[in-house]
């Protein structure tokens, strides 16, 4: 259970053992191992590309109508190329969607500085643990102990889709939309499980699209990113809205 908590937060479970022991996943295959260092690598790189679309959108305001076309348009292209295709015009166009999805999440970003920066920073920090805590924990779970997940996660995105339509017809949208938020955060680090072991069963049957799986991960990750960030904003409205009535009763 997260090795004991880290050893009720003492901090001695990891004393004498290298960061080469921790990352050593014994019951995977070389192969597989080489693989996985590929796929996230190149999430590292989009996740980077990711936040220099953010930049991009909040210094010069270049989202709109245009990148996501290019988005979707980007997506749609990788979908249709297989591993034999040119390894170059698959980066690129990874890099093409996850740069236009920053500038998606940018006008998000944007408003989170203007209300609290520190907002930001936190929404990225707990994003990457989340991210990081769920993905290790199906590579040192037994191999394919989460792939059950896999119609459990699609029939709760299928019940958020009907959530979000019974709020607009029924007019119930906030409770709605807050519930779908919380779910949506829960199903989508539960797909960070699913995904990475989906990957590694792939990797060990001879599937080795690093592109694609990483293509994978990063639609988790960016999902559970706005999340997140959404999530604290309404936190510090919250907050803010609290202060202002003790203000007014003083």
């Amino acid at each position: 259970m997260a090795t004991d908590l880290f050893n009720r937060m003492t901090g001695r479970t990891f004393d004498n053992i290298s960061p080469a022991t921790l990352l050593k996943f014994t019951d995977l295959d070389p192969r597989v191992q080489k693989h996985l260092t590929k796929v996230y690598a190149t999430l590292t790189l989009a996740v980077g590309l990711l936040t220099l679309g953010i930049a991009a959108d909040v210094v010069f305001h270049v989202g709109g109508a245009l990148t996501a076309l290019a988005s979707f348009g980007s997506l749609l292209w990788l979908g249709f190329t297989t591993p034999a295709d040119s390894q170059n015009k698959r980066y690129a166009l990874l890099a093409t969607f996850a740069f236009c999805q920053g500038t998606a999440i940018g006008p998000l970003v944007g408003l989170a500085l203007a209300v609290n920066p520190s907002i930001v920073m936190t929404a990225a920090l707990a994003s990457t643990a989340i991210f990081a805590c769920f993905s290790l924990s199906a590579l040192y779970t037994r191999r394919r102990s989460y792939l059950f997940l896999g119609s459990w996660l699609s029939s709760a995105v299928m019940g958020m889709l009907a959530m979000r339509l019974g709020g607009w017809m029924f007019g119930f949208r906030s409770a709605a939309y807050g519930l779908e938020l919380y779910l949506g955060l829960l199903v989508f680090s539960g797909y960070v499980l699913f995904d990475t072991q989906l990957i590694v069963e792939r990797a060990a049957a001879g599937d080795m699209d690093h592109v694609r799986h990483a293509l994978d991960l990063f639609v988790d990750a960016v999902a559970i990113l706005v999340r997140v960030l959404v999530i604290l904003l309404k936190n510090q409205e919250k907050q803010e809205q609290q202060q202002q009535r003790r203000k007014r009763r003083d």
